[in-house]
C-alpha cells in the first residue's frame, strides 16, 4: 500500500470516526429528553394515585428499576 494510499485510508477513517462520535453525542441527548419524558409521565401516574408496584408490573420490571427512573 502506498503512502498516500494509506494517507487516505486514514483521513477517511478520522471522518468516520467523526461522524460516529457525532451520532453518539446525538443518541445521548435523545436519551436523556426520552428519559426525562418517562420519569414525567411516571410522576404523573403516581400523582392520580398509581403506586410504584402497579407501574413495575405494567412495565415488566422490578420496582427498584422504577425508584432508579424516577431519582435521575
Amino acid at each position: 500500500m502506498s503512502k498516500s494510499t494509506r494517507s487516505s485510508n486514514r483521513v477517511e477513517i478520522f471522518s468516520r470516526i467523526k461522524e460516529v462520535r457525532a451520532q453518539a453525542i446525538e443518541h445521548t441527548i435523545l436519551a436523556r429528553r426520552l428519559s426525562a419524558e418517562r420519569r414525567k409521565l411516571m410522576e404523573e401516574l403516581i400523582r392520580q394515585g398509581v403506586s410504584q408496584a402497579d407501574i413495575a408490573r405494567e412495565l415488566g420490571v422490578s420496582r427498584q428499576a422504577i425508584q432508579k427512573m424516577l431519582s435521575y
